[in-house]
Parts: structure tokens; C-alpha cells; sequence
């Protein structure tokens, strides 16, 4: 058993600002009492917000499912479609796409996300043109979409490098990438789960890219499909050591698996504990990110609260849809003013963000709080693997 006035030490070390190595954050997160590494993840993000400490964030976006078609198979995904099953597999057309757009303005959303599956025929070419055609008809949305997978598959298709993939649809109207695809990036867990994914390594390489050509990301994690404690340490520090170089992650995003609807058989969701253990290491071990956010849709509203306790400074999105993890048996909703009132009840006072974190509105005046009740986090219920698609959609047939 790790000696505690060690564990302690390293505690304080690092909530004065001192970086902690992967090992030892390995015995903080096995071995350091739960409310001792709160304490220190707070002090940390009280230091780095010095002055607006009192501020915890949310954002108001659409998650815009353009097809669930895939070839990628990943174990833990309920909502793909493989792209010979005609029944399942659906495609939106540009109207739809367009439509859902303008519902997002109409509620105060700012940001869209652009997800979706590995779809054998879609390139480079497919993004421009609807990237193109959101931000003529929306130049006031942010284009916060896709990650360094679609990267390496849009380039594939089209025969291009993934530099000028990202050149490429950043030019369109990419604004910058979601941490999709990172799933858990050492070689082990990410090949049980994904294993026709590109490898961890390569997946940071193309947002270092990214990062390069000036398009910015966040970057995620997804706990409970089997992997160790050890494993979840080498993701963040493989996160750490390409930050160091980069610069360009915005945020550290965890979230846990869903357990419903997918090919995982015999695996179990990490614990609420687990996952407010994470929340504080990230804040502790991720010393060059400035922005940990909470994961309300996976681990619940109460949890997601919590988590301001425990070093995030975010609580995420208020989502007008989605599709992806509620497939998987995510089931937690939520409209803007439960949103506001979890965090002024956490003691924290609320705001809506921007995309690159920029205070919006400050909800500090209770009595002037918006009143809007359509702005909810909608979770659909008819993208659920196995179930019939949505009327909506166009069904499609890939050969």
C-alpha cells in the first residue's frame, strides 16, 4: 500500500502548480483519498481561473448525425450501420442538414457538431461541400466537428494526405475538431474495442497536424469498456506529451461507456467514483490544458455536478440532439435552466461559453435567467441499434 504521506506530498505538489509524473499520478488515482484529490484539483483550477473561479460553464450545440453508416465497426457503437444493411443504414440529404441548422439558431445555439459514421463514400469532397454550405447559410455557427478518425478516412477515400485533408475543409468552414475517435488510445483496450481504428499514436499525430495548420481540438476519453488503471493513465499522458508539443487542445473530455445495443458482451461502466477519480487527475496530470469539462450525459446529472467539485470548470453541452452515445443507453436530459440551476447549486455561478470558451452570458442574477424551456438536451430514441430509422432520414444503399 502506497505510504499516504507520500500520496500527500505529491498531492500538494502538484495542487501548487509542481507537474506529477504518470506514475505518480497512477498511485494518486489507485491509492489517494477521494476527497483530498478534489481538494487538490480544485485548488488548482481556483488557481488557474483566478478571478472567475467562481464561473462554471455550458454550451448550447446540436449534434447533427449525417449518416450511420460505417465501416469502422467499433465494439462499443450502437448506432452504426454497416454499409451493406440497407434497412438500417441511413444518410441525411443537405435540406435536413440545413433545417437542423437553422433550429440551432433559433434556440441560441452557437455551435454545431458534424458526427457521424465511417461512410465508404464520403471523402474529402463531401465535407467541403456541406461545410461550405452550413457556414453560407450560418456563417454565425461554429463548425466544432469530427476528429482525427474522419480525417484519416475522408483522406484515404480521396487519396490525399491528412495535412491537406484538414487544409482542405478547414478552408471550407471548419472551425475546429471534437476529441472524436480518441476512444482509449494505448494499443491494448484500443484494439479490443476498435480495432479496425487507426492506432492511438496516429490518431494524436493528425491533430498535431491540425494543431499545426491552426485548427484546434479537444480531446476525450472513453472509460469502462475493460481497460486498466495503468491504461487510463498512458491516455492522458499521451495526451500531455502531445500538448507539450502542440498546444492545440482546448480540453480534456472523459465519459463513460454505455453499455446497451453494442457487441461489448460482459463489460461494466466505470463507477461514478471512477470517473470523479479521473475528472481530478486530469485536472492534476493535464497541466498544459486549460479546460476540463464534466460528462453530465453518461454519468448523469448529479454526477456531471459533482465533477465542479472535483477540478472540471465545464459542464458541457446543453444538446439540442443526439443520437451516438444515447444509442448505447445513455438516457439523461436536460434543459438549459436544470443546467443553470446544477451549477448555482454546486455554488458556482452559471455561463453560457462560446466555443473557445469566451463567457457568452453570465447568469448572475437568478431573476434574469432565460425562461426558454425548448432549449433541452433531446435524446432520441429512434437511432437505437436494432429499431427502425428515423422518417426523416433517407435510407441508402452502398454496394
Amino acid at each position: 500500500m502506497t505510504d499516504q504521506a507520500v500520496l500527500q506530498s505529491v498531492l500538494d505538489r502538484a495542487a501548487a502548480g509542481g507537474r506529477i509524473t504518470k506514475e505518480e499520478a497512477l498511485d494518486l488515482y489507485r491509492h489517494a483519498p477521494l476527497h483530498a484529490l478534489g481538494q487538490a484539483a480544485d485548488a488548482v483550477r481556483r488557481r488557474r481561473y483566478a478571478g472567475t473561479e467562481h464561473i462554471a460553464t455550458y454550451i448550447i450545440e446540436r449534434n447533427i448525425n449525417y449518416t450511420n453508416v460505417c465501416v469502422t465497426a467499433c465494439k462499443f457503437c450502437a448506432f452504426y450501420a454497416a454499409p451493406k444493411d440497407t434497412k438500417k443504414g441511413w444518410s441525411r440529404d443537405l435540406d435536413d442538414i440545413l433545417r437542423r441548422c437553422a433550429e440551432t439558431v433559433e434556440l441560441g445555439g452557437t455551435q454545431i457538431m458534424f458526427q457521424g459514421g465511417h461512410h465508404p463514400d464520403y471523402g474529402v469532397e463531401y465535407y467541403e461541400h456541406h461545410f461550405a454550405a452550413i457556414k453560407q447559410a450560418f456563417p454565425q455557427l461554429v463548425i466544432h466537428s469530427l476528429g482525427a478518425s474522419e480525417v484519416e478516412h475522408m483522406a484515404r477515400i480521396s487519396g490525399v494526405s491528412a495535412e491537406e485533408a484538414i487544409q482542405r475543409i478547414h478552408a471550407a468552414g471548419l472551425d475546429s475538431f471534437a476529441g472524436a475517435g480518441a476512444e482509449l488510445l494505448p494499443a491494448r483496450p484500443r484494439k479490443a474495442i476498435a480495432p479496425l481504428k487507426e492506432s492511438g499514436e496516429r490518431w494524436l499525430e493528425i491533430m498535431e497536424i491540425a494543431h499545426k495548420l491552426g485548427v484546434e481540438s479537444t480531446s476525450t476519453m472513453l472509460m469502462g469498456t475493460g481497460e486498466t488503471n495503468a491504461e487510463r493513465i498512458e491516455h492522458i499522458a499521451m495526451i500531455r506529451d502531445t500538448q507539450d508539443r502542440s498546444g492545440g487542445f482546448r480540453a480534456f473530455i472523459p465519459y463513460t461507456y454505455q453499455p446497451e445495443n453494442n457487441h461489448l458482451k460482459g463489460r461494466t461502466q466505470a463507477t461514478v467514483f471512477e470517473y470523479l477519480r479521473m475528472i481530478a487527475i486530469a485536472r492534476l496530470f493535464l497541466d498544459n490544458i486549460a479546460h476540463i469539462q464534466g460528462s453530465w450525459l453518461t454519468v448523469g446529472k448529479e454526477a456531471g455536478q459533482l465533477s465542479l467539485h472535483y477540478g472540471a470548470d465545464d459542464l458541457g453541452s446543453i444538446m439540442l440532439e443526439e443520437n451516438v452515445v444515447s444509442s448505447a443507453g445513455a438516457k439523461h436530459r436536460s434543459n438549459r435552466q436544470e443546467i443553470i440551476d446544477l451549477i448555482r447549486k454546486a455554488g458556482r455561478t452559471p455561463a453560457q461559453r462560446a466555443t473557445t470558451y469566451e463567457h457568452l452570458l453570465v447568469h448572475d442574477d437568478p431573476a434574469n435567467d432565460p425562461v426558454d424551456d425548448r432549449v433541452v438536451s433531446h435524446i432520441s430514441s429512434t437511432a437505437i441499434a436494432g429499431g427502425t430509422a428515423h422518417p426523416e432520414l433517407k435510407l441508402i444503399s452502398t454496394n
